[in-house]
This record gives C-alpha cells, structure tokens and sequence, in this order.
C-alpha cells in the first residue's frame, strides 16, 4: 500500500502458521537481531560471551559465512573481521547505501560497515548532553533517513543524521504519559511515527515525529496485552504491531490500534543445519530421545523481531539459539468487503 493510498476498512486474518527454524548452537548463538538479507536468506547478529558477529544464512539454512565483530571460540571460519573496538554490539539496521550500522551499548558508539567488514564510519560521545549517550539499546533508520537510537540509560530516544550530527530528541525518566524507563526496541514506520519498547515501563509508546504520544498501552502482567519487559517492536505495513514480551518468553501482535490479536510461543522444529548435526552425534541424538520435546519448541528470551518484505516474521530466539520463521496471511479489505464495526463483537462461527 503506497502512503497516498486509501488505508484498507479492513482484514481478513487467514492465519499465522509457524513455518521453520534457522539456525542452532554453535552456529547461531545467543542471536539478538536479524536484518533481511538482499539477495536472500538473513543475516543475524549474535553476542555472547567472547563470540559476536553477524552470520549470514540463506533461507534453505545453509551457511554462507558472515562478519566478525569481537574474537572468540565460535568466530566464523574465513569470515570477514571488522577492525574496531566493539564491546558489546546490541542492534544493527541497513543505510540508505545497504551498509550495516551497529550500536555498541558497551562503548557508546555507532559504526557503520559494508557487507564485507570495512568501516565507512564510526561516531559516538559517552554522556547525557544533546547527541551523547549511554547504553544505546536498539537503532533504526526513518523515511528520512535519519538514525533513531533508544538512548535507553538516558531514558530517551534521539535522532541524528547518518555523520552522527544530533538532530533532536524526546523522551525522560518516568512513568506518566511521554516518560521512559530504558526504552530499548524501537521502530519507524513509512509514515514516520516511532514506537518504543519502554522495558522499564512494561508497555509499547508510539509517537509522532517530533515526540509527541500518539499511542500508549501495556501493564505489568502475562496476560493478554500485558508484559514482562518489552524488549523490542516491529510495524509492518498493514499497520500491524509486534512486541517482544521478553520475559514472559514469547511475542505479541497488536493491530494499529493497540488491540491484541495474537501471540507467538514458539513451534520450533530441529533445523536443516541442526538435524544434520544430531544425525552425525550419537550422544545428541539420545539426549533427544530421551527429552521431553515439547519445552523445546518454545521460545526462551525472544529479543527481537524482523517483518521480511514477503510477509515471514523472523524471531531471534536468543535463549535457544535459533530464529523461529513464522508467515502471515492477510488479506486487505475495502469498503464494501467487510462490515461496519460492532458495540459488541462476538465471533461465534468457527469457519
């Protein structure tokens, strides 16, 4: 839907299915964010401790190397190596030019490098004055193409151009209408409204451009539109908003309004790299056997989600050490496709 377009009255939601895992240990550890990749296939940020680097998967699971950010045992073989400083990369996001830009929450600075491991630039001032931070949590690029970074132990979001140049920002410790407390995920859609995973805060806050609230809905709880620290949020392009409910192990789906539709827990099979690697270890494959399998198909610490432009939703799944792929189908429905709305709707018919 182009931003001019008549928005749809309505949709008609077929359904969510779960549709395969990527990734295993040793291969993928401990990922926090995925990015769509530009021919096919992910890549993914992992960090653990030592190991951090950005591996590069196809969508059939097979390796195709990546990039390595901080030595360590399970450094990618014949990867490329990034020459910088990183302590503790937290998120990653493409630029206009489909370079990788890295926040590092752990030295307070913003890096950007190409697909092959260069740095093209690298920025950042530790403090909380105008266009310093502390803790940078998550980034991402607006319509603009201005940077969006959760400042999150500033408790604040700011924006700068793509040199690191400040251009504002909103936000301040609290919990009253507009405050944040460690926000970390953040998003921008093509209309330029931000949404924020306000973690201390245990809801999901949406913006306009220039910081004022448009949005804001969640509570302390695992019930249905409530959460346990809120680590990251995804709009796609029907409007749709996912959290991940950090703590309470799984992901949220609210419509453009806030209501909740949906959640994800995890369906996870063995994937293709990990079911080769139990067929060749007669030690896994009976620890297996023996195991209950329904734990392991949940979600355990889920980080972050990534909306891919053919409809799959990527869940980097970092407790297990895998990105659970789910694929949506949707269909948009205009004026004369679908009803007015109800005071009171019950869907009563299973079809």
């Amino acid at each position: 839907m182009t931003l001019d377009a008549k928005p749809p009255k309505g949709y008609l939601r077929v359904g969510f299915p779960y549709e395969k895992t990527l990734g295993m240990r040793r291969l993928t550890n401990t990922p926090v964010q995925v990015l769509e990749a530009e021919d096919s296939g992910i890549r993914i940020l992992c960090r653990g401790e030592g190991p951090c680097f950005i591996r590069h998967l196809t969508e059939e699971d097979e390796d195709l190397g990546g990039i390595n950010l901080i030595d360590g045992n399970n450094n990618i073989a014949d990867g490329y190596r990034v020459d910088a400083d990183f302590v503790w990369p937290s998120a990653v996001a493409y630029d206009a030019q489909g370079n990788i830009t890295i926040s590092d929450e752990g030295n307070n600075t913003i890096t950007t490098i190409t697909l092959k491991g260069e740095v093209v630039g690298r920025w950042g001032v530790s403090g909380k004055g105008y266009g310093e931070l502390n803790r940078p949590g998550s980034i991402t690029y607006g319509p603009e193409g201005f940077l969006y970074v959760s400042d999150t132990y500033n408790h604040r979001v700011q924006i700068f151009q793509n040199d690191g140049s400040f251009v504002r920002s909103f936000g301040q410790f609290g919990n009253s209408d507009e405050d944040l407390n460690n926000p970390w995920g953040i998003n921008v859609d093509a209309h330029g409204f931000i949404y924020v995973a306000d973690w201390g805060n245990n809801r999901l806050q949406k913006f306009d451009s220039e910081g004022k609230l448009i949005l804001s809905f969640g509570r302390l709880g695992d019930g249905d539109g409530e959460f346990n620290h809120p680590s990251g949020v995804t709009v796609d392009s029907d409007g749709d908003i996912y959290v991940t409910d950090w703590g309470n192990h799984r992901v949220q789906l609210f419509n453009a309004e806030g209501k909740f539709v949906e959640e994800f827990r995890g369906d996870s099979i063995l994937s293709k790299q990990a079911k080769n690697y139990m067929i060749t270890n007669i030690v896994a494959m009976r620890l297996r056997e023996m195991t209950p399998i329904e734990p392991q198909k949940r979600l355990r610490w889920p980080m972050t989600t990534t909306m891919g432009s053919d409809g799959r939703l990527y869940i980097a799944d970092y407790g297990s050490h895998r990105v659970q792929v789910y694929k949506k189908d949707i269909i948009a429905l205009g004026e004369n496709e679908i009803g007015d709305l109800m005071r009171s709707p019950t869907l009563y018919t299973q079809f």
